[in-house]
């Protein structure tokens, strides 16, 4: 279990090797998650028009902090770069930037802790 807030800020995350997305030109990114269960399949055979992937685009915010994550920067250096460039927009800054990183990690599995 995490000790303290210290704790915390130096985890490091990477985007999951198997992740396919994309980035527009406005830095928008768009996951996308393959479609490839067994009755979806069944039912692309009988011609039913299910798309190949399902696109899940990222507001302004979560794209930036996205694209943040290198597998360099930990939790604090992520907040400290999305201060710089949002300002009190992001406020409460590390409870918001844990809340959505957890998400992102643990619900989606879009990204993954890498030195814990």
């Amino acid at each position: 279990m995490l000790k303290s807030n210290g704790d915390v800020l130096n985890i490091i995350y990477k985007i999951s090797d198997n992740l396919e997305y994309e980035v527009d030109k406005d830095n928008i990114v768009t996951i996308l998650r393959k479609q490839d269960h067994k009755i979806q399949k069944f039912f692309r055979k009988l011609k039913f028009r299910i798309p190949e992937y399902k696109k899940v685009s990222l507001d302004e915010y979560g794209s930036w902090i996205f694209l943040q994550v290198d597998g360099k920067k930990n939790v604090k250096d992520i907040g400290e770069s999305l201060e710089a460039k949002y300002g009190d927009k992001v406020h409460p800054l590390y409870e918001r930037l844990l809340l959505f990183l957890n998400h992102i990690d643990v619900n989606c599995h879009y990204i993954e802790k890498i030195n814990l």
